[in-house]
């Protein structure tokens, strides 16, 4: 995975076809999301669809195997050919944290990138933002199946990207985001309400938070991360000022996203909390 972003220049960019984000609303329950429905291809055809590079890797002598972002269909595999080719005109396009106009043909797992056109309007992240992108998309990797259409997260994604190149508190961007996915995917569950008495959370106790169910009361054996209510609700309202909210949530998100990831190891994880404690 390149560490680089490319330059802006060349001819001034088209507007960004991306939609403005939208609200990231809690799911009914803390189940599996349905499936969202996509624009029909004609043929196995698309072209136009707002996408990102999340990852690469080479594919024979001259091709990548790249995995994209995309609106309305998800995560999808797409094969670059000749992408490795010294004077490609691909080679410079797929390039991670920059909005692309991409087409594809086929109707496998893997199918056969048409076109990518590099969209602009969206700032280079550069050091610590870095960073925390490329661990944006791990977690993207991980955690999402392919072929399932996430278009509220994906605009949620463009959100957090501009938000960490114009240097937003990254600890505050990433627990926004992790909380975003986690609903996103069916699998948060509501932080406001106890699963033991079904009554609201009280600012005032503190509580352990059970991946499958949500909140409940602390107990003395419990091994768990020990969370105030203040901070459980501080959470579902994206309200990150409060120190103690983000030491707390910074342990309760590493924990649930542990879980989803049943032991699978992040990276770049590991590096941002070795440089930065994010």
């Amino acid at each position: 995975m390149s560490t680089t972003t490319p330059a802006l220049h060349g001819p001034a960019p088209a507007s960004i076809v991306v939609p403005a984000p939208a609200a990231i609303a809690p799911p009914a329950a803390p189940s599996v999301a349905p499936r969202r429905s996509r624009p029909p291809a004609r043929d196995g055809k698309i072209t136009g669809q707002p996408a990102f590079v999340l990852h690469s890797y080479p594919h024979k002598e001259t091709s990548l195997i790249v995995d994209v972002f995309t609106r309305e269909y998800g995560r999808i595999a797409l094969v670059a050919k000749g992408a490795k080719r010294p004077h490609s005109q691909l080679r410079g396009v797929l390039q991670t944290f920059q909005p692309l106009q991409a087409g594809w043909t086929g109707k496998s797992e893997l199918r056969i990138l048409t076109g990518a056109e590099w969209v602009g309007g969206m700032l280079p992240l550069e050091k610590t933002a870095l960073l925390c992108g490329f661990y944006l998309n791990e977690l993207l990797v991980k955690l999402l199946a392919r072929d399932d259409p996430h278009p509220v997260l994906f605009d949620h994604y463009v959100a957090t990207l501009n938000q960490l190149a114009h240097n937003e508190p990254p600890p505050i961007v990433l627990r926004k985001f992790e909380r975003a996915l986690l609903k996103e995917t069916g699998v948060a569950a509501d932080l406001t309400r106890c699963t033991a008495t079904r009554q609201a959370v009280d600012a005032g106790q503190v509580y352990v938070v059970d991946p499958e169910r949500g909140p409940r009361p602390a107990r003395a054996a419990d091994a768990w991360p020990r969370i105030t209510g203040k901070t459980l609700l501080d959470m579902e309202r994206e309200d990150y000022l409060d120190g103690a909210t983000q030491a707390q949530s910074k342990l309760l998100m590493r924990f649930l996203l542990a879980h989803q990831l049943g032991g699978a190891t992040l990276n770049t994880r590991q590096i941002l909390i070795d440089l930065m404690q994010l």
